[in-house]
């Protein structure tokens, strides 16, 4: 079980230095705790995730270009998260606006820089699933 994600939910990803709120946009009828819940269509870079600061990862080919600039010494960049898919839901078959809901254990694989994004935060603490 896992708790259900709203609009407001915190985010990290292990290469980014900051953390992340995450925005809902994907459907607007389903609330908990006053917020819209999140579903797995939620990862849009700057529509759902604004970024996670600087990303540090070797993977990142901007960093890693940066990197070899500075003859090897590692030189973050700004995150420039890709999502390799959608989020990874733990119990797609609870639905909002016809789209599996996301819990705090959904995780989303960025294909720039190789990092896992987990909610860390999921915006509410009253109602799971």
């Amino acid at each position: 079980m896992g708790l259900v994600v709203v609009t407001g939910a915190q985010c990290t990803c292990p290469f980014g230095s900051a953390p992340c709120a995450l925005t809902v946009t994907s459907q607007q009828t389903i609330l908990v705790e006053g917020g819209p819940v999140a579903t797995i269509m939620d990862m849009k870079p700057g529509a759902n995730l604004a970024g996670f600061g600087m990303c540090m990862s070797l993977a990142n080919p901007t960093v890693a270009a940066a990197t070899a600039a500075a003859l090897g010494v590692l030189t973050p960049q700004p995150c420039t998260m890709v999502p390799a898919g959608t989020w990874i839901p733990t119990n797609p078959k609870v639905l909002a606006g016809g789209k599996p809901i996301l819990t705090n254990e959904a995780t989303l694989v960025c294909g720039f820089g190789a990092g896992v994004i987990q909610i860390t935060s999921p915006g509410q603490a009253k109602v799971l699933v």
